[in-house]
């Protein structure tokens, strides 16, 4: 009677832990920090929204600094607002009116932002936890998500993979892939990491340089979506096809840059050269290379005192954003590039990263 007592209790015990897993699926899923090293490159990650939460990097000197803004424990980016260094998806950006038609089916996605959604939704690829397939401390890690049908409005169950992976001691490459598994669906994914190349605690970065390679802008609204126009850059505040200073023209603009670039050339498999971005007090510099048609480029002009590792304070201009993507609100615009994915089809986004100091 007892062993039958106790057996039931085994049984009731597993039921109630497999079932707060299917309610709760963070009960089961542990979330950890994760370090990939090589030679004086060193970048640390946590599997709750792939988030990059540190790279340091050495100067010209051989000092090294911590050059991306974040916290120091995991728990504090389940609280953050600001996207600290996390994969944005299923649509990164914004879509206007939270809404988009697709096949003669209106899809109406959750208006996190406004009446607009923002990087996915209120609990989008940023605040969920992801499984790790592959981890090597020397050279790549490996996440894995599985979107499902109806998530934050989205149509269709999609796996999503993102490696990060070391190449050489001074590259960094990301690549982000998806395949939707049952219906189409749009797929955007975007890293939004902040860079501060004098360290993440030294101020802010106006005095960075900066080169995009684009002749044109997507612009936006009051409320940051697009108008649907394709604009050249020449003679704007936007002109950054040679290298200047980001805080040269930025009192022209209200708040700040917050803008997608077209980058130059045709978009596809290959690798286009899209950012170059220097600082002189260190000699760091950051190259950035991507197969996407777009790239935001954001000054962090909403950080307003966040308290972040080692008790910095990051202000307005902490930090500066390159999220190469698909243009913002494109499933709203048939003259952008489409990012819509059909079953059979596959996704892929990849980003190189080069680091220098001279």
């Amino acid at each position: 009677m007892v062993n039958k007592q106790l057996s039931l209790r085994v049984m009731v015990l597993t039921f109630l832990v497999v079932l707060s897993c299917f309610v709760n699926y963070s009960v089961c899923k542990q979330i950890k920090t994760y370090r990939l090293t090589r030679g004086k490159l060193s970048v640390t990650f946590t599997n709750y929204g792939a988030v990059m939460t540190s790279l340091l990097l050495p100067d010209r000197h051989g000092k090294q600094d911590d050059v991306v803004l974040g916290f120091d424990s995991v728990d504090a980016y389940k609280n953050d607002t600001t996207y600290f260094g996390a994969i944005v998806g299923r649509v990164a950006n914004r879509i206007g009116g939270a809404k988009f038609e697709l096949n003669g089916q209106l899809y109406k996605t959750d208006p996190n932002e406004g009446h607009n959604t923002l990087h996915g939704g209120t609990k989008g690829f940023a605040d969920v936890i992801w499984s790790v397939e592959n981890y090597v401390p020397t050279s790549h890690i490996t996440f894995k998500y599985r979107s499902f049908d109806g998530e934050e409005g989205f149509p269709g169950n999609v796996t999503v993979m993102v490696t990060y992976m070391l190449i050489g001691e001074d590259k960094l490459a990301l690549k982000m892939e998806a395949k939707p598994l049952n219906k189409p669906t749009p797929i955007n994914l975007a890293l939004h990491t902040y860079w501060n190349l004098h360290g993440h605690n030294s101020g802010d970065i106006l005095s960075h340089k900066i080169q995009l390679l684009a002749k044109k802008i997507t612009p936006v609204d009051e409320e940051l979506i697009p108008t649907g126009e394709i604009t050249s850059i020449e003679g704007t505040p936007y002109d950054f096809l040679e290298p200047r200073e980001i805080g040269s023209r930025i009192h022209e603009l209200p708040g700040g840059y917050d803008i997608n670039y077209v980058i130059d050339g045709k978009a596809g498999k290959h690798l286009r050269k899209t950012a170059v971005v220097s600082e002189e007090v260190t000699g760091r510099k950051m190259e950035l290379w991507s197969n996407q048609p777009g790239v935001q480029f954001y000054t962090s002009n909403m950080l307003s005192n966040v308290v972040g590792k080692g008790n910095a304070v990051y202000k307005k201009y902490a930090g500066l954003c390159l999220e190469t993507q698909g243009f913002p609100d494109s499933v709203n615009h048939k003259n952008f590039p489409s990012q819509i994915v059909n079953p059979g089809e596959s996704y892929l986004h990849v980003m190189l990263f080069r680091f220098t100091a001279h």
